[in-house]
């Protein structure tokens, strides 16, 4: 009977003890500003969940990668951020081939999530900052992908470059990298300075961002990472007056346009040659300046979106522009060529 009591007692504690860890929230002994908010993290954070190629950039830039305890959606971009970071990408535990469930992350044990709205973060799945925190687990996230208000849409609070030095600077307090991270964005503002001193033309492109299309296609305004690519290869981004990241355009928007140059996200699950087709049979974007000269340039996600990489893509797409004399020839020396055929 005593060894009963003993069961049920223990049984009734640890019941408690998860209806507690359930209920706590995460603290930490940092508090940052992330998407407007004060924020507490663990630091040196010893066990991060990282989602995303262009979020697992960042952590390989910072060199924590030994940090990370597991990573999510990272397939598509291996070779990229290989060719980048070297074979510290296949050290990373990857766990789900997409984006994860919250089942998946809360099984990893991880002390901070990084992640974003759009890039891992789902009401549908219950795996918001908001559910991470009481589940004890604290939540960064992605700056491009800030709410600007209550809902999904739209997305961005602040220009594209400066979310990406505030999220480098921030996860680098967070893992204890801060050093690292100075460098970082000292040499993001070293080579965006050569490329504002490239030369000009008279006249600047204009480039249509083609991620993927159905009925309409899938683009990028102002708050978005390609903005601020094209922005600093000499090229103007056609959805510049539409104040979101990652948004909707109709086909009417793209002839409306007449890019002299589209680029592509490199995104399934439409291939490089399934998007130029579905340029070259519809009828009047046929004849749109950018498809008759065949002006494409098709590079990794983890390359258009926020992340360490975006500079990389600027200079990749200043040397396209040059070879298209769409702009001046110039001394900018890209470090890799990522465009894939």
């Amino acid at each position: 009977m005593r060894h009963v009591s003993r069961v049920l007692a223990a049984v009734v504690v640890a019941a408690a003890l998860a209806g507690c860890g359930a209920d706590k929230a995460a603290g930490g002994n940092l508090t940052l500003r992330n998407c407007e908010e004060d924020v507490q993290f663990p630091t040196p954070a010893k066990r991060l969940f990282v989602n995303d190629g262009n979020l697992i950039s960042m952590a390989l830039a910072l060199g924590v990668q030994d940090q990370v305890v597991a990573v999510s959606s990272v397939q598509r971009d291996a070779d990229t951020l290989r060719r980048h970071y070297g074979p510290a990408v296949d050290q990373l535990k990857d766990v789900a081939p997409e984006y994860p469930s919250r089942e998946t992350v809360l099984a990893q044990g991880p002390d901070v999530m990084v992640a974003g709205w759009s890039y891992g973060y789902d009401e549908a799945k219950n795996l918001t900052p908001d559910s991470l925190r009481k589940a004890g687990i604290a939540a960064y996230t992605l700056t491009e992908s800030c709410r600007q208000r209550n809902g999904e849409r739209p997305r961005g609070i602040v220009e594209p470059w400066t979310a990406l030095r505030t999220d480098l600077t921030n996860l680098g307090a967070i893992t204890g990298r801060a050093d690292r991270a100075g460098e970082l964005t000292a040499d993001l503002d070293r080579r965006l300075a050569a490329l504002s001193a490239a030369p000009r033309g008279e006249r600047t492109p204009t480039i249509f961002l083609f991620d993927s299309a159905t009925d309409s296609l899938m683009s990028s305004g102002s708050f978005g990472a390609p903005q601020a690519i094209l922005d600093a290869a000499g090229g103007r981004n056609a959805l510049s007056d539409v104040a979101d990241t990652w948004t909707r355009v109709s086909w009417e928007r793209l002839a409306a346009a007449d890019p002299d140059a589209i680029m592509f996200v490199d995104y399934p699950p439409q291939t490089f040659a399934q998007k130029v087709e579905a340029l070259r049979a519809k009828p009047g974007i046929n004849q749109l300046r950018a498809v008759t000269e065949g002006r494409f340039l098709n590079l990794p996600y983890a390359m258009w979106t926020s992340g360490p990489l975006n500079i990389d893509a600027a200079e990749q797409i200043r040397k396209q522009l040059e070879n298209w004399h769409l702009v001046p020839a110039s001394t900018i020396a890209p470090k890799a060529d990522d465009a894939i055929r």
